[in-house]
Parts: structure tokens; C-alpha cells; sequence
């Protein structure tokens, strides 16, 4: 398919215009198009010239990326020909922009780049769209009316959000520890280990990780920042440290709260954390004893069924295995998000131009 892509993309550049073409399955032509696993992918080719209107926008966006600074860049990918390829970037609300930076100020929409060359509420609703989703972490579709009212039908926006990479901190500097930081390493974490006792906390024991930190583990963690897509791995089985650490964690945003230990060690945290207050939806947010149950021993399978348990929980995986299930592969073609209406995929062998239903 990626030679069908170049070909388009000399073309964009021969007539100067943003083309969109549908590349479907069928049992004919499958092997023809490289779609041998199934399934429909709209591709947009946008041609950028030295004058183009898009062309600081998507320099800044580049830049961002390129220097791991969040910015969301909103482009139409269905509507009016004359809108197709236009963008928006936004960033978050603290961030400052470079003074030579062309930006603008709409109320309830936070500062943005560029615009959609359409009505004048259509920018300032997409711009609050992409914020929403930068804050998320996610890149996702959006439909809009051109009018910039929140009724699909109109337009539908690509929002690509480039965000850091989300956190792994792993809490105690053990052997397993250590395994588990190259898997998150691998996953593409940034990931920080943190331990009171600066024999074991060392940049040796852990030359992959990012951050080695010596510090008791509850007063650390409270003075960092977590998010919503951000890994807690307690592996320090210890109850001085778990119990405040655990206490602290699951009252702050996390995708994911685990710790290490036997049953019996678990039975006995939660037994302590109940005495220091947790609720039962607190409580409900901890994964212990951490990981999957793949029959691990070594720290090695240990850390990859913690990292299974990981992907599991943020993909809605159900960790049992494919064979036999009837399940869809990929979960998130079951999962519709709030605010984030999807056009259904329907099935051609016929590529389309200028119109896309569905961009994913």
C-alpha cells in the first residue's frame, strides 16, 4: 500500500490539492492493497508549499514533537474540498508560546495556531475539542457541523495529539525491579525507580531507567506529578512502605495501582489501609497481587506478566487467550468514547476521493 501512498503523493504535489483516498478489502484484491488482515484505511495526502497557509502550524507542531512538548493538531479530514487539510494546534493552557509564534485567544477555547478557513466559531469549538483530547492523551476523529456547533454531520476533524511518554515509577529496588523497568522501558514508558536505600537505589543496578531516585516512597510520590496514563508498580513488599505509599496512590490520578506480594500479604495491606481510611472504590483501584497469572517464577516472566497486566487494564484486554474466544482482536473497535461520535466502517473495493466517513 505504501507505494499507492507515494504515487498519491506525487500527485498532491503535481496539482497542488489534498487528496483522500479509500483503500478496502476484498478476497480479490486483498494481496493488491497489503489489507491481507481485513478491514478499510482512509489516507489523506496533503501537499504543504512555501506559502501554504498550514505550513507555520504544522512546523510548530513538528517542533513539539520533536522536542517532547504536548500539542494537538486538528486537521479536516471530510467537508468542503476548500477546508480539506487545514489546521489548528493547540497546546495546553500553561504552555508559553515563542513570541514569533502567529497564535490567537478565543474565549472558553484557550490561545491556538492556524485555523479551519471556515465560520468563526468552527476554530474556537475545535480548538476546545483538541484541548479536550490533548488532556486525555489521545487522538481520536471529532464530527462537527461547519457552523462549529457540536451536531455531526458537517465536518470531521482528525485530532493527533503528541504527548510526552506516560510514567512507569517503580517502587523498590529489587531484582524484580529491575526486570520490570526494561519492559517498560520496552513499552515505551519513561520510567523512574525510587528507593529509601541509596545501596540499592543506584544508576548501575538500573542503568535503563530513566530516573533513579533515593527517597522514601510515599514523600516522593507526593511530590510528583502523576496523570491519568500514568503506571504505579509497588514491588517494595514491605509494610512501612507500602502502606503509605499505597495510601497516597490511590487517591491520585493513575491508569494503574499494582503491588507485589502473596496473598496473604495483600489480605494484610488492605486490612491496614482500611484502618487508615481507604474506601472501598479507593481500595477497588489496587491490582495485588500484581500481574497475570502466566505461572511466572523468574523476575524476567514476572515483570512480563505485570506488563500484560498493564496493557490488559488500559485496553480492556481480558488476558485470557485468543484461541477459541469469538472476541475482536482489538477492543477499541467495540469501544465508542464519550464525546466522540464514529462514522460506521463499511466495506468497498473501490477507493474514494474527497469524502471520508471514517479516519481512524
Amino acid at each position: 500500500m505504501e507505494g499507492a501512498v507515494y504515487d498519491l503523493c506525487v500527485q498532491a504535489l503535481q496539482d497542488g490539492e489534498t487528496l483522500v483516498e479509500r483503500f478496502g478489502y476484498s478476497d480479490e484484491d486483498a494481496f493488491a492493497v497489503g489489507l491481507t488482515c481485513g478491514g478499510i484505511i482512509d489516507i489523506m495526502v496533503t501537499p504543504v508549499g512555501t506559502d501554504a497557509p498550514a505550513r507555520p502550524v504544522l512546523r510548530s507542531a513538528l517542533s513539539a514533537a520533536v522536542r517532547d512538548e504536548p500539542a494537538a493538531l486538528a486537521r479536516v479530514v471530510r467537508g468542503p474540498a476548500h477546508l480539506l487539510g487545514t489546521a489548528l494546534l493547540v497546546r495546553p493552557s500553561e504552555a508559553v508560546g515563542e513570541p514569533s509564534r502567529p497564535s490567537r485567544a478565543e474565549s472558553g477555547a484557550g490561545s491556538y495556531e492556524g485555523g479551519l478557513g471556515g465560520h468563526a466559531e468552527l476554530d474556537r469549538t475545535a480548538a476546545g475539542e483538541a484541548r479536550a483530547l490533548l488532556d486525555a492523551g489521545r487522538t481520536s476523529t471529532v464530527e462537527l457541523s461547519a457552523d462549529g456547533s457540536h451536531c455531526p454531520g458537517g465536518l470531521t476533524l482528525l485530532v493527533e495529539s503528541s504527548v510526552p511518554p506516560p510514567r512507569m515509577i517503580v517502587f523498590g529496588a529489587i531484582d524484580f525491579a529491575a526486570a520490570l523497568v526494561r519492559v517498560g522501558k520496552f513499552l515505551g514508558y519513561h520510567v523512574t525507580v525510587c528507593d529509601a536505600r541509596p545501596v540499592f537505589a543506584t544508576t548501575t543496578r538500573f542503568p535503563e531507567a530513566d530516573d533513579v531516585v533515593v527517597d522514601w516512597p510515599h514523600r516522593y510520590l507526593r511530590g510528583t506529578a502523576t496523570d491519568a496514563r500514568t503506571v504505579l508498580c509497588v514491588l517494595t513488599h514491605d509494610a512501612k512502605f507500602d502502606v503509605p505509599l499505597l495510601e497516597a496512590a490511590l487517591r491520585m490520578p493513575a491508569a494503574f495501582v499494582g503491588a507485589l506480594g502473596s496473598r496473604r500479604t495483600h489480605a494484610d495491606r488492605e486490612r491496614r489501609l482500611r484502618e487508615a481510611g481507604l474506601t472501598d472504590g479507593e481500595l477497588a483501584r489496587l491490582r495485588s497481587p500484581i500481574g497475570l497469572d502466566l505461572g511466572a517464577r523468574t523476575p524476567e516472566e514476572t515483570a512480563l506478566s505485570i506488563a500484560a497486566e498493564i496493557i490488559a487494564t488500559r485496553r480492556g484486554g481480558t488476558g485470557t487467550p485468543l484461541t477459541g474466544s469469538g472476541r475482536p482482536i482489538h477492543h477499541e473497535e467495540e469501544t465508542h468514547d464519550a464525546g466522540t461520535s464514529f462514522a460506521p466502517w463499511t466495506r468497498t473495493t473501490a477507493p474514494m476521493r474527497t469524502s471520508v466517513p471514517s479516519l481512524r
